[in-house]
């Protein structure tokens, strides 16, 4: 399986690298397209792959399996119209992009051409959340009332995106966005697979540190969900301990995330919640998808989470500006 990557800008580029180094399954990274060609160069020869500075090149080699888009976040989209095209399984790090109107052009395309497409999105697929995920459908805990989830780490303290490979993440332009784009995109879409489309949010969204001021550190949303859910998400650069993960709220139990691992009870008692077998996810899910091991309808769902992702962090952020309740749309 010869995977291309067109871009190394994103932070995880290194670890997708190396565990296609590792795999002993035939994948291997065949050839390394980077509009920084010095970054590009370093990735091509860590991966003991050809760098090739021509985009349309790499596009056209037959021998290409799937694409890995590690691009800075605002230039998905222009590498999304030259790659879905192809037709090719891609793998696009999150978020997809960063706009209403980018996400317009992503469905024009994917209606058209059809192409296997999924962004670096994991939990949902974890064998703990899917395990919960069973638990809810099956009513395991009532009638769910409220959610919350937390996906943060102490970035702007750690000084992470000091790296001038990393400077981007602060870069409006470039990002989108800051820690809520970054880590909450996460969170939105595992709290939409799970418990559906998301109908109004209010947010506030700033900088706590001051390390990274162009851009937001923390951030914390109010989603109203179609069922009626009401959900708090919440994402940071700023995190400096504590336990985070999911908690379900329903009429008759309580699901939550302790130092053990998840467990589902009530003010009496509580059990752990064993884990299921996970799904692959982003390399592994790219050569899953390459091999024909997951289904149309298993692609489709999560595409439409992912999108769906897109239009509330949107909505988040013009609650954040406007501070009202914004309708995802």
């Amino acid at each position: 399986m010869n995977i291309a990557f067109v871009s190394t800008a994103h932070i995880h580029t290194k670890n997708f690298i190396e565990g296609i180094l590792k795999a002993t399954d035939g994948r291997k990274v065949a050839a390394v397209w980077d509009d920084v060609e010095d970054r590009g160069r370093r990735y091509a020869e860590m991966a003991g792959a050809p760098f090739v500075a021509d985009l349309a090149k790499v596009l056209a080699d037959p021998t290409i399996d799937g694409f890995v888009i590690c691009a800075e976040n605002t230039r998905h989209l222009p590498l999304l119209n030259q790659v879905l095209p192809v037709g090719k399984p891609v793998f696009c790090e999150k978020p997809l992009v960063t706009s209403v109107d980018d996400l317009e052009e992503v469905r024009v395309l994917q209606g058209k051409f059809k192409t296997p497409l999924f962004c670096g999105y994991f939990q949902p697929f974890d064998g703990h959340m899917k395990a919960i995920a069973k638990l809810v459908s099956d009513g395991a805990v009532g009638k769910v009332t409220r959610i919350r989830y937390r996906n943060a780490h102490h970035a702007a303290y750690g000084r992470w995106f000091d790296n001038p490979d990393l400077a981007w993440f602060y870069n409006p332009e470039l990002s989108g966005g800051g820690a809520f784009m970054d880590m909450g995109t996460h969170a939105l879409h595992l709290v939409r697979t799970l418990f559906g489309p998301v109908t109004e949010a209010w947010a506030e969204i700033g900088n706590h540190s001051g390390i990274y001021p162009d851009v937001d550190d923390f951030g914390i949303a109010q989603l109203h969900f179609a069922s009626g859910v009401l959900g708090t998400v919440e994402a940071a650069w700023t995190q400096t301990g504590g336990i985070g993960g999911l908690e379900v709220v329903g009429s008759e139990k309580t699901i939550w995330n302790t130092k053990e691992g998840y467990v589902i009870g009530d003010g009496l008692a509580s059990h752990p919640i064993p884990a299921v077998e996970g799904s692959p996810t982003r390399v592994d899910r790219l050569v899953a998808v390459i091999q024909g091991k997951i289904d149309g309808e298993s692609l489709r769902s999560d595409l439409d989470a992912t999108f769906d992702t897109v239009a509330i962090m949107a909505a988040a952020y013009a609650s954040a500006k406007k501070g009202s309740w914004v309708t995802v749309g």
